[in-house]
């Protein structure tokens, strides 16, 4: 794994606009959490810290602060949703021996077989190792696997200390046979013919209740010139005489 050694200045100042300045001066807000230790704030060169991570992103920091040295390992890393650029990252203190679980990316090598479609439903593996010795990345070899294999967690090479941390029977990649230009026309046909009997059945329905509604107002026009009795008023009471 990737080392590297960046700066941290400490932070005295919280808050949004206090953020936003650290960002206008060209670094980025960190907090550093672990071990039970109260929280510690630090601002961080965003272009050192911006490499860092696409480097690795489970990178190896020492930190360099007043106290001294701190290795950490970011936790999270928040982005500006369209511009892409650093906001704001949290990360893990560590210490050399402590194992640590990350998540690790997994690379396939070799080519599957011909007329096979690789269906990669896993781009990372849950792994731990000691937090100075994490993989960045794991491989995975597909060479000549064809149509209705699957290759799972377990079956990844790890290296030395690294063990998994995840279901060794979940399946990492699939492979899957490629249809003929011949078999892809024949699925196409069959979904129009279905589409096309679901909207004529659909316009038939349609019809049919329209004839019920026109059968009900003709009935209805038939009943308006019924008349209806009036009742009679009841007769007053008059004592004679």
């Amino acid at each position: 794994m990737s080392e590297v050694r960046i700066a941290a200045e400490p932070r005295t100042e919280f808050g949004k606009g206090a953020a936003r300045r650290v960002r206008r001066a060209n670094k980025v807000p960190a907090v550093l959490y672990g071990h039970g230790d109260d929280p510690r704030h630090f601002s961080l060169p965003g272009h050192e810290l911006m490499l860092a991570l696409r480097q690795d992103a489970n990178v190896l920091l020492t930190l360099q602060t007043e106290q001294g040295d701190q290795l950490a390992l970011p936790k999270v890393v928040v982005r500006d949703p369209i511009k892409g650029f650093l906001e704001h990252i949290d990360l893990v203190s560590v210490r050399k021996g402590e194992r640590v679980t990350v998540e690790v990316p997994v690379q396939l090598t070799g080519e599957a077989a011909p007329e096979t479609l690789v269906d990669q439903q896993l781009l990372t593996l849950s792994v731990s190792a000691d937090a100075t010795a994490l993989p960045d990345h794991l491989e995975l070899d597909i060479a000549a696997r064809a149509a209705g294999d699957s290759l799972s967690a377990g079956e990844v090479t790890l290296p030395s200390g690294t063990e998994l941390a995840q279901d060794a029977e979940q399946v990492v990649v699939a492979f899957l046979s490629v249809q003929s230009e011949e078999q892809l026309e024949a699925e196409l046909s069959a979904s129009e013919e279905e589409l096309g009997s679901g909207q004529a059945g659909a316009e038939a329905l349609a019809a049919d209740e329209a004839v019920e509604v026109e059968v009900g107002s003709e009935s209805d026009k038939a009943g308006e010139g019924d008349e209806v009795g009036e009742t009679e008023a009841p007769k007053s009471e008059t004592p004679a005489g």
